[in-house]
């Protein structure tokens, strides 16, 4: 599966790339470089792991639980390194409040998934005709934690957790949120390296490709510019989300037909993987000469950015940030709260292995702002029927307050800084 996906990608970068050239892009813009962006860079060793199996470990014990759970996604990637996509057939990792990891997989995926763990693992395959989840279940019975409290990792689906309830009648099976998100919140430098590393290719391919953009291009043609650089520079595209004109005006977008022209709004949302971690980034430019009304939005919005940026400290409750951009845009004449026009979601969300990952700046949100902590600043502005603009930036929590991962515009004149 994974070498198909691989070849369909590389397939349809190269008929988007050839697809820019046609459209204007210079063939030396599409050049490998000599040297890529993230060689040399360290991903995540086995020692890591094991530092946050231990403090997931102790989390539990504070909790009371005698286990967490998680099928295949990033949950189980960020303690075991094992990487699975999700399917009928599930893929468990047991993180006991002692001892090593248990894994639990269908046999013949067996010498796949090994391959992949970072970690020592007790492995318990489950042949086709087997239950799954009674595989689970013995597995706990012998470390004798079959009867406690089970915490499951939040995103996992509910015929799993369904799975595992029946399996397991003595357990007490809730919610594991308060140690995968205890743990996965708080980056460590490891971490935020290969994130600032995203961001630094996120940066270097916007640049490029808003010198390289032509009037007549679609979102395709921008968009394959972004996926070319990216790749080149040794990152895996995660999403590349171009919106012209009006389309900028819809914060993900519309399904008119975009063609770039003259004094149009350019919005770029855009993001990479490197190491396991993303980027996500927002750009907007006028192509040619923008108007009064397209540069006071732009300018609203770049202080609007800087006002979550300034509100983002250590202690204070994630929901103050969205709260604090509020209140400038309402003192515009921006909204009130979700009204349009002005700012119909939230100011931004927590990333890391994920591109949206708990918790958010968003009203309601009570969780405090702690060093390690990462989020999206994105207050953007958006005029129905005219035009959008969103600035995004992300940033790291430190002891001394935020700090960016790249750094904001802050000219229209200049809108990639």
């Amino acid at each position: 599966m994974t070498a198909s996906l691989a070849l369909d990608r590389r397939g349809f970068l190269g008929s988007v790339a050839a697809g820019a050239v046609a459209a204007g892009a210079p063939a030396w813009a599409l050049q490998a470089p000599a040297k890529k962006m993230t060689d040399g860079l360290a991903l995540i060793g086995p020692v890591e792991r094991q530092a946050r199996l231990a403090r997931a470990q102790a989390l539990m014990s504070k909790l009371g639980l005698s286990a967490i759970i998680t099928e295949a996604g990033s949950s189980m990637d960020y303690f075991t390194g094992a990487q699975w996509g999700r399917s009928e057939r599930p893929v468990l990792a047991i993180i006991p409040r002692e001892g090593p990891v248990g894994m639990v997989m269908p046999k013949f995926e067996e010498p796949s998934i090994r391959q992949s763990l970072s970690v020592p693992a007790e492995v318990r395959p489950w042949e086709e005709d087997e239950n799954p989840y009674a595989i689970a279940a013995g597995l706990l019975a012998d470390r004798k934690l079959a009867s406690g409290k089970i915490g499951i990792e939040e995103t996992t689906r509910l015929f799993i957790v369904d799975g595992l309830k029946a399996a397991m009648p003595g357990a007490e099976i809730g919610s594991g949120a308060a140690v995968f998100r205890g743990c996965r919140m708080i980056k460590s430098p490891a971490e935020i390296a290969l994130m600032q590393a995203a961001a630094d290719i996120t940066v270097a391919a916007l640049r490029h490709t808003h010198a390289n953009v032509r009037a007549g291009m679609g979102p395709k043609d921008i968009a394959a510019l972004m996926s070319d650089f990216t790749v080149a520079q040794g990152a895996r595209v995660s999403f590349n989300l171009i919106l012209i004109g009006e389309a900028s005006a819809y914060p993900h977008g519309s399904r008119q037909p975009q063609v770039l022209s003259e004094g149009q709004v350019v919005l770029m949302d855009c993001g990479c993987n490197v190491g396991g971690y993303e980027s996500d980034i927002s750009r907007t430019f006028v192509f040619g000469q923008p108007t009064a009304r397209q540069r006071k939005v732009w300018n609203d919005v770049a202080r609007g950015q800087q006002v979550a940026f300034e509100a983002a400290q250590v202690g204070v409750e994630a929901g103050a940030v969205d709260r604090a951009v509020r209140a400038y845009y309402d003192s515009l004449g921006w909204g009130p709260r979700y009204k349009l026009p002005g700012l119909s979601h939230r100011t931004g969300h927590g990333i890391g292995m994920d591109g949206h990952e708990p918790v958010n700046f968003v009203l309601s949100e009570t969780t405090k702002l702690a060093p390690g902590m990462c989020f999206s600043d994105e207050p953007g502005i958006y005029i129905p029927g005219e035009f959008g603009v969103r600035l995004e930036d992300c940033i790291h929590m430190t002891a001394d307050g935020p700090r960016w991962f790249s750094q904001p515009p802050t000219s229209l004149d200049k809108p990639m800084g």
